[in-house]
């Protein structure tokens, strides 16, 4: 857990922020670089830093804390492509309706494309970050439940192969 004080020593000593020891401190190592070698963006970000270090501790705090967090189904921890996802699932603030776990959007996606999907289908059905649904599928490909195809035209598709269409052959491979 990050500390404001400590936060705020680190500014300090880094001659008031020049050099971007705080920013390294909370984990943001490119701005941290930035700072050392731009004297704390001509002392601007130096200035901005002062003002804002509380919330950017709060929000590192917040960051280590959905990074560490365990996610378990039953007893076993879920797989760590799906953390991500259950991470953005976690913060979808003030949505009444229960939402489906990912999946199961997978597989209903599945079954509406004939068995086909790209990152982009999952990352707009179960609305999660398209890194995420990148993750997810790759887990499947690499659990042995989808094969990673490419098209014709250069894209990437992953098949679901319990979902495709038996009878018709999958088109544009």
């Amino acid at each position: 857990m990050y500390s404001t004080g400590i936060a705020y020593l680190l500014w300090l000593l880094s001659g008031f922020g020049a050099l971007g020891f705080h920013r390294f401190y909370l984990g943001k190592i490119p701005s941290g670089l930035l700072w050392m070698f731009t004297g704390g963006l001509f002392t601007f970000g130096s200035i901005y830093d002062l003002i804002t270090l509380p919330a950017q501790v709060r929000e590192a705090n917040y960051r280590n804390a959905i990074i560490n967090r365990t996610f378990r189904r039953g007893n076993r921890p879920v797989d760590q492509k799906w953390r991500y996802a259950a991470d953005a699932e976690a913060r979808v603030v003030g949505s009444g309706e229960k939402k489906d776990h990912p999946e199961r959007v997978i597989l209903k996606l599945a079954k509406e494309n004939k068995g086909i999907l790209t990152v982009s289908d999952l990352a707009l059905g179960a609305d999660i970050p398209i890194e995420a649904a990148k993750n997810m599928l790759e887990a499947l490909v690499a659990k042995g439940f989808a094969e990673l195809r490419v098209r014709k035209s250069g894209s990437l598709v992953y098949v679901i192969t319990d979902m495709a269409d038996k009878d018709e052959p999958l088109e544009d491979f």
